[in-house]
């Protein structure tokens, strides 16, 4: 099959031109993309650093929108409301209903359940309970030593 100078760059989904041209203005752009990110790197041995967010500005203490970092971040803040959501599901159903209408169950019945779900169960109690979505007494539960706490839904 003929490509005419042309084609298709097995790493990206650009057709990229194979003529000294071509290749001589793929290597300049990649050049000038790296040398601007050189820039911005702290770890490099450039004299000039870009000018550091300080705290209260927008932007400090986050990454870059649009990185790596930020999806990762993103993905984890999912992942553990999911398992927040999920911790709720397991006390509606094993727990039983208070006067108040409701579901309320014991650490220690919940650990035993649970623990076949997931080995952070403190944790996601504790952020659970941050939330506003269940309420128990103490600051942290011990399973053996808090089995008799009630955790309740709110």
């Amino acid at each position: 099959m003929e490509t005419h100078g042309l084609e298709l760059c097995e790493d990206r989904e650009e057709t990229c031109d194979v003529s000294v041209k071509g290749l001589t203005k793929n290597w300049t752009k990649w050049s000038n993309n790296h040398q601007e990110y050189q820039e911005r790197n702290p770890f490099s041995n450039n004299e000039w650093m870009p000018a550091q967010l300080q705290r209260g500005q927008v932007g400090y203490g986050r990454p870059p929108e649009g990185s790596k970092t930020e999806q990762r971040g993103k993905d984890a803040h999912s992942h553990v409301s999911r398992e927040v959501l999920e911790l709720c599901l397991v006390i509606r159903q094993i727990g039983k209903s208070q006067e108040d209408g409701r579901a309320a169950v014991e650490f220690g019945r919940l650990f035993e359940h649970y623990v076949t779900i997931s080995n952070k169960v403190v944790g996601v109690l504790l952020r659970a309970r941050r939330q506003g979505l269940v309420h128990f007494e103490g600051e942290m539960l011990w399973q053996g030593r808090d089995d008799h706490v009630l955790i309740m839904l709110l």
